[in-house]
Formats: C-alpha cells, sequence, structure tokens
C-alpha cells in the first residue's frame, strides 16, 4: 500500500498538533504552511459565495417592501 493512500485518524487536540508541527524540519514546515495557504484560500472563496447566497433571503424581505418598488420605480 502507497503511504499517499493510507488515511489514519488519530484524536488529537489542537495543542497537541502545535506541539508536533514544531517539531518537524524546517522544509516539512513550508510544505505544510503552503498546504494550508492552499486550503483556507479555498475555504474563503467557497465562505463568500455562500455569504453571498445567506444574506440574499435577508436582504429580500426588504427588496419585496412596496416602499422599495416605489423609490426605485424611475430607474
Amino acid at each position: 500500500m502507497e503511504p499517499a493512500n493510507l488515511i489514519i485518524h488519530l484524536p488529537l487536540n489542537f495543542n497537541q498538533v502545535v506541539e508536533l508541527v514544531s517539531q518537524l524540519p524546517y522544509k516539512e514546515k513550508q510544505k505544510l504552511s503552503e498546504l494550508l495557504k492552499k486550503e483556507t484560500k479555498q475555504k474563503t472563496e467557497n465562505d463568500i459565495t455562500l455569504t453571498h447566497f445567506a444574506s440574499e433571503k435577508v436582504l429580500a424581505k426588504d427588496w419585496l417592501l412596496p416602499e422599495e418598488e416605489d423609490a426605485w420605480k424611475d430607474l
């Protein structure tokens, strides 16, 4: 079995992960840093889209008021 296909679930808390990372050689920390940058960037882009959709429902309450229709009728 290739190591890339091996999945191990270890119940670690945040402090334990930090301790493990502190023991890594510098180059491995750099690799981990790049991986985390990619993961957090991807998540952030997805979160922005989800926030947009969540906000739409809240804003639609105001958009659908007769006062709003009146305010925008000349545009």
